[in-house]
Parts: C-alpha cells; sequence; structure tokens
C-alpha cells in the first residue's frame, strides 16, 4: 500500500482521475487535502508521495522528485492571485491565504524584488480566506479564488507577474518522496498521471458534482495549467528557490 497525499484543488482533477481511474495503481490510499497539508503529510511520514507547495521545498533536507508532471504555468494561471482595492504601489496590508506556503513566499518575493512594495504582511487562519471579502488587499489560492476576485477592482495573477519579472514559468507543486520509492510502484504511478492529464474531458464529466460554478473547467486545465516539468520550468523553480535562499 502507498500513502499518496494530493491537492483538493480543480488543477490537480486530473491527477486524482488518473489514480482513481486507470486502473494502473490499485494499491494505494489517496487523501485529498491543501497544499500546505501534502507538505506537513510527507514530512511527518503521513504520506510516501505527496504533491508538494514549492514554497516548503527550502524546509525539507533531501527529497526525490517522483515525477515528470507538476502544477506549473506558463502564462496566467487565473487561481493564484493578490486581490486587492487599491493599485498595487498603494497596497499597505496583504492578508496572506493559509493554504499555501508557496504564494505567499512568491508574493514576497516580487513585492521586494518585482514591485518595489513593503506592505504589512497578515497571516490567516485555515478557511478564513474563502470568507474575506473587504480587506485591503489579500493573497489567495485555489478555487475560492473564482468567487473571491469579483469583490477586489483590482487583480495580480501572480505566475503572469512572475513571468513577465523573470521570463520564466513558475512551478506551484511538484511530486515528492522522502524515501526511495521502488520502480515497481514508480512507473504505474506515473503512468496513472499521464492517464488523467491525456483525458481531460472525461475526468471533467468524472467530477462534474464537484466543478465550480461559472468557470470554463476544460480551458483553465488545457490552457492556465502545464503540467510538465520540462526544463524551462525547472530553471523557473531555481531561481525561485535561489530568491528563497
Amino acid at each position: 500500500m502507498i500513502k499518496i497525499s494530493a491537492v483538493s484543488y480543480l488543477n490537480t482533477y486530473p491527477f486524482v482521475y488518473g489514480l482513481q481511474r486507470s486502473g494502473l495503481l490499485d494499491n494505494l490510499r489517496l487523501e485529498l487535502d491543501v497544499p500546505s497539508v501534502c507538505a506537513f503529510k510527507l514530512k511527518n511520514d503521513q504520506a510516501d508521495i505527496a504533491l508538494v507547495p514549492v514554497g516548503a521545498l527550502p524546509d525539507f533536507d533531501q527529497y526525490e522528485l517522483t515525477s515528470r508532471y507538476c502544477i506549473g504555468a506558463v502564462n496566467q494561471v487565473k487561481t493564484v492571485l493578490l486581490l486587492s482595492k487599491v493599485p498595487l504601489k498603494q497596497i499597505s496590508k496583504v492578508h496572506l491565504d493559509f493554504d499555501s506556503r508557496t504564494s505567499v513566499r512568491l508574493v514576497r518575493v516580487l513585492a521586494e524584488h518585482c514591485w518595489q512594495i513593503t506592505p504589512e504582511w497578515v497571516g490567516l487562519q485555515p478557511g478564513q480566506a474563502s470568507k474575506l471579502t473587504s480587506v485591503e488587499s489579500m493573497v489567495a489560492i485555489g478555487d475560492k479564488t473564482f468567487a473571491l476576485r469579483v469583490h477586489f477592482p483590482y487583480v495580480y495573477d501572480l505566475a503572469e507577474e512572475w513571468i513577465g519579472f523573470t521570463g520564466l514559468p513558475f512551478v506551484f507543486a511538484v511530486w515528492l518522496s522522502l524515501k526511495k520509492i521502488p520502480q515497481e510502484l514508480l512507473l504505474p504511478f506515473e503512468n496513472a498521471l499521464h492517464f488523467g492529464v491525456q483525458n481531460i474531458p472525461a475526468c471533467l464529466n468524472y467530477f462534474r458534482n464537484s466543478l465550480p460554478a461559472g468557470v470554463d473547467c476544460r480551458e483553465y486545465l488545457e490552457k492556465n495549467i502545464s503540467y510538465i516539468l520540462d526544463e524551462e520550468k525547472r530553471k523557473g523553480l531555481d531561481k525561485f528557490l535561489a530568491y528563497l535562499r
């Protein structure tokens, strides 16, 4: 039995669909979590493989990348946003979504090195971000952003901002293990992910009762999420980790 922690957001549905429906990986226990919990479970031996936000990578002494698949973006990602009532240069306080350390660290990198602003940073509790519509500015990630963005006149897509700043794609999460996974498990795991990414229409039909309303989910998965951890994304990831160091 292999324990897998995956993200519960729409952008991960193809991975979940492949793991659950491909029939390629039968001996697994799959749990769906917010990104920060995925990292926690891997670090505390509650998962063998996890889809970990890259902002958490510096917290691990060593790790193994277990797949050529990731959650990445080569243009707007639409679901990792800085939402604001005021223009960028007037932002004085930013509330930070609990769900992902990557977005929290990314917005700090952009604030210091790209935008040259020094706002106050305020951490939020689990579940709090989806209810905040009256604050001056906030970072929010995941499916909640589809509903939240209408409450803020200024919307800054953090992937788009990063790409404009560096000229490189951004990687939000990668599949990690802290121990060597046998090849006889890794190969079907990889094939299951491939199956899901290659069958997005069937995936969306499978999850049709839990899709966010008013969203072109197929366009989002096929155009805003980029799933292959290619050489350019690795360069973008290395650059981001260098800023964190």
